[in-house]
């Protein structure tokens, strides 16, 4: 394994090497050349007319190109592109993942790429997480692209078809994953060429994935559906939510153990699993009085017991839901994102899960939905003719994104050393003992003006200790524990006893701490922590003001933690929140700024407003000037100019503190998503620290940690007071986390194999489609032509195949079906096929169909034939693709009991998909040969 780890260290490290001297080298001599060019737009379309005619390609102008862009950053938004930054760029345009720390300036590295891959005309896409961070990037980094004659574009989600083919056909566009997942979709069920928004030529050419990690591996196991409501909601699902309220919760099987399961049912937590005992199978029959809960009739049954008792023992409020009024008033159940914290609205569980928990919760059933097209993201990314990715923690999943999307990992150097101290994990045996912990870190570090940012893995835990902080009272329950577990040490010694009981009326604490030297030994550890429990219950009292983000609105979001390494700030955020905006020491002078300007009716996005609010941020002589152009009020400058240097002046105090310190109150499944959060910390060569607060009773530890280890805690009586510090047990937690990963891993490949089936049906039938969309009226008139023939040829095999006698062929059904799809074939002399070869029946059945084919044009007249054909096509295949998606489904659903016959699941889903999507073309092929002899067109006569 290490030998392993060096040689991926040491591969790094040689292609860092090269890029540094192949680009950045060759780069930084160009510069004092680019410092003298006056038109910077008219040089950057030179190197386009070369790679558009042919002469070079884009890796013979990478050098100037990335030179011009170099100088365009500093000429408008101040910003010089760091050497480092250079070979991100450059490993983006490579097509690889590019690890960047957070600070390290991302958006900024994605111009390099961007622009260079523009000059092909092709179009390019920064694909990034959300619509506030579209905005900022495509605002930002639009004017270093409008400076080299680019065009930039941005998709935001209440935009018109007309608008986002507008953003589309422009240079790059700025959009987030699901607009543009969903606009993908939405193209392949368009009617007509003009309600396609994304180019038609090159709708995936070039794409640099922000937050490569979140959306291509969290959001992996989440496919894009556009979905069609289909019967109503059925009321079955409270009966049986309901039912299953009277089942009992048992024990699974465990060797050495019990040979059977307990109760009713079973749960597998890892998994999200559950399964019913034989006794709660026939529990479950009595209760709805039938014989057989698995047989034919009842399977839809059976599938939402399991489904409602998922919904009641794995999927929990305030967790993995809300509960929260829709734009009627009516409450609805809004996933939670496991990974962000992020409410998901629009989304929803599949399989009648979603279904199962609204009736749990007992709120309206929406309906149940057919899928009219869906992808995941794994496919749709696959798609692009290159892509690449940016994210701060990608090389925990470097094997998984080689081996899916075929990308390695480049992690590249930080400008500056990290010198952020990552302390131990403290473990404590329950969330209790952990949260107070957490409190006290809190008030302890905020006493001395230290900015913290608190990390919580949900909703409900940041709430939770934001009453902690507010209200004094419970934490009060804490101290009066310690008092207890203080007297119970001091029990046999009635001096010391009766002088703490007299104290505890009064409780003031300096007389408290003068009895220190009395104490026990054994009493000692704690008294102290009683003393310090009672000065956070101090701290409490005279008030702690903290903001909690739970990841709900992302611009206000981002405004809050740009502020969050402020002097004294305390910010209690959902992981993910506000990821993708730089925590700076001291505050964030350019959001302050924005806030001012938009006080006075201005928006912080214009370019001139843009460009002072930078020139104020880092001193420029000429900003007031700029301001005054812009209409920015001489005395809102004056006030940011205050901010700014108030900000300084607390920047210096912060570092003198330690910086910004992150306090992790849980470890995520994912090593990733923790690192994340320690990444908050230590930009730019800053200090800062973390420090993760951990219980057994968490979910990772909880699923994971030995019971060996749980009862070793019990024999030597760890309580909720004491943590256990030590590398050991942090290892141990990653250790775990580790087995997570290849767990996650494993279910996200397998689900990639499954889809990869239906991948390449789709590609197909979406190809299929775009040609009928976008093709000449000959293509549309071959498709049709050969549709008719194949249609021929299937129905003369399957009723007069080779391998019999022509006596014995079927002549009479082939006439019936023939006719019922071409009426032209009762003219036709199928008595005479008597005697021939298949071959020469068919070559006389073809030419018979040509001839009844042109007849129809003939009929039609060209122009409506044409409008026909198209229709009828595009009907057709989205009709029959909207049927398969169910039937795949249906199959995918039940593979899995194949697995008890000793049967691979993936290669019989295969098979029978493989079976099924053949038979769905020949089918569509009768459909539209059919369609198109016998739609009947009533052609209006003039009065």
């Amino acid at each position: 394994m290490f030998a392993l780890l060096k040689k991926a260290f040491d591969n790094n490290k040689r292609d860092v090497a090269r890029l540094r001297k192949t680009v950045v080298d060759p780069v930084n001599a160009m510069e004092a050349e680019m410092e003298k060019v006056t038109d910077l737009a008219a040089e950057f379309m030179k190197l386009r007319a070369q790679v558009q005619n042919g002469e070079k390609t884009l890796d013979q102008v990478l050098v100037p190109g990335f030179a011009l862009i170099r100088e365009a950053a500093k000429r408008t938004i101040g910003k010089r592109h760091y050497d480092v930054q250079l070979i991100g760029g450059a490993s983006l345009h490579q097509g690889r993942i590019a690890e960047m720390k957070t600070g390290e300036g991302k958006t900024l590295v994605a111009t390099l790429a961007l622009a260079l891959n523009a000059l092909e005309g092709k179009g390019c896409h920064l694909v990034t997480t959300n619509d506030y961070l579209a905005k900022v990037g495509a605002e930002e980094m639009g004017l270093v692209y409008r400076t080299l004659g680019l065009t930039v574009g941005l998709i935001q989600h209440d935009l018109q078809p007309a608008q986002r083919k507008a953003a589309y056909a422009c240079d790059i566009t700025y959009v987030t994953n699901s607009e543009l997942g969903f606009d993908y979709l939405r193209d392949n069920m368009a009617q007509g060429p003009d309600q396609l928004v994304l180019r038609p030529d090159h709708p995936v050419n070039f794409a640099i994935v922000d937050e490569v990690d979140s959306i291509l591996i969290d959001e992996a196991r989440t496919p894009l559906i556009i979905s069609g409501a289909t019967e109503k909601a059925t009321d079955q699902y409270y009966v049986i939510s309901k039912l299953v309220k009277r089942l009992t919760r048992g024990e699974p099987i465990e060797p050495g153990v019990r040979t059977e399961p307990t109760g009713d049912y079973t749960v597998e937590e890892k998994s999200k699993a559950v399964h019913l005992t034989e006794a709660g199978i026939t529990r479950v029959e009595k209760m709805l009085s039938i014989d057989n809960l698995y047989s034919p009739e009842h399977m839809q049954k059976a599938h939402m017991i399991v489904q409602a008792l998922r919904a009641k023992d794995l999927y929990f409020r305030e967790k993995d839901y809300i509960v929260s009024p829709n734009e009627k008033g009516e409450l609805e159940v809004v996933i939670v994102d496991e990974f962000t914290g992020r409410q998901m609205p629009g989304r929803r569980y599949g399989e009648g899960l979603h279904q199962a928990i609204e009736a749990k919760e007992g709120v309206p059933i929406q309906n149940e939905n057919q899928t009219l097209a869906t992808i995941t993201y794994q496919n749709f990314f696959r798609l692009y003719t290159k892509f690449a990715g940016m994210t701060g923690t990608a090389k925990t999943e470097e094997k998984e994104f080689l081996d899916i999307y075929g990308s390695d990992v480049l992690v590249i150097p930080t400008n500056l050393p990290v010198i952020r101290k990552d302390h131990d994990d403290l473990v404590y045996r329950t969330k209790a003992g952990k949260y107070a912990a957490v409190i006290d870190e809190i008030v302890e570090r905020h006493q001395t003006g230290q900015p913290l940012l608190v990390g919580t893995a949900s909703i409900e835990t940041s709430e939770h200790l934001s009453k902690l902080l507010s209200d004094p009272q419970q934490y009060g329950e804490f101290v009066n524990q310690l008092a207890n577990m203080l007297m119970a040490k001091v029990e046999k010694n009635e001096g010391l006893k009766a002088k703490l009981q007299e104290m505890f009326k009064g409780l003031k604490r300096e007389e408290l701490e003068a009895l220190r030297p009395e104490m026990p030994k054994n009493a000692l550890e704690v008294f102290d922590l009683f003393v310090r429990r009672l000065k956070t219950l101090e701290g409490l009292a005279r008030g702690i003001k903290h903001q909690v983000l739970n990841a709900k609105y992302h611009e206000s979001e981002a405004n809050i933690i740009a502020q969050a390494g402020r002097l004294g700030a305390v910010t209690i955020a959902t992981n993910m929140a506000g990821r993708g905006t730089d925590i700076m020491l001291g505050g964030n002078v350019e959001f302050i700024a924005g806030d001012l300007v938009e006080q006075i009716s201005l928006s912080r996005y214009q370019p001139e407003i843009e460009a002072f609010i930078k020139a104020v941020s880092r001193k420029d002589p000429s900003a007031r000037d700029m301001g005054l152009k812009a209409g920015v009020h001489p005395k809102i400058v004056e006030r940011i100019e205050k901010a700014r240097d108030q900000i300084e002046a607390d920047r210096q105090k912060v570092k003198e503190l330690g910086g910004l310190h992150i306090i992790g109150t849980e470890r995520h499944e994912s090593r990733r998503i923790d690192n994340q959060l320690r990444g908050r910390a230590g930009r730019q060569g800053d200090p800062g620290s973390s420090k993760f607060f951990v219980s057994f009773e968490d979910d990772l530890m909880r699923l994971f940690a030995n019971d060996r280890v749980l009862a070793m805690l019990d024999r030597i009586g760890m309580d909720d007071t004491q943590p256990i510090a030590a590398g050991m047990v942090t290892g141990a937690i990653e250790r775990a986390q580790g087995r997570v990963e290849e767990r996650n891993f494993a279910i996200r490949k397998q689900l990639l194999e499954f889809d990869n089936v239906l991948g390449k049906q789709r590609e197909v039938i979406y190809a299929q489609r775009r040609e009928v969309l976008l093709g000449e009226d000959n293509q549309i008139e071959e498709s049709i032509e050969g549709m008719i023939g194949d249609y021929v040829e299937a129905a003369l095999y399957t009723h007069a195949p080779e391998n019999i006698s022509p006596e014995d062929w079927d002549l009479g059904q082939l006439k019936t079906e023939l006719e019922e799809h071409i009426p032209a074939f009762a003219d036709f002399d199928f008595e005479g096929l008597k005697g021939k070869t298949v071959d020469e029946c068919h070559r006389e059945m073809l030419e018979f169909a040509a001839d009844a084919h042109d007849k129809r044009k003939e009929e039609l007249g060209g122009a409506l034939y044409m409008g026909i054909g198209r229709y009828v096509l595009l009907q057709n295949v989205d009709q029959y693709w909207k049927e398969h998606l169910h039937a795949m489904e249906v199959l995918r659903q039940g593979i899995f009991l194949r697995g008890y016959g000793q049967r691979d699941p993936f290669q019989e889903y295969k098979f029978e998909g493989t079976k099924m999507f053949n038979e769905m073309i020949d089918t569509l092929k009768g459909e539209v040969t059919k369609f198109m002899f016998r739609l009947q067109v009533n052609q209006g006569s003039e009065a």
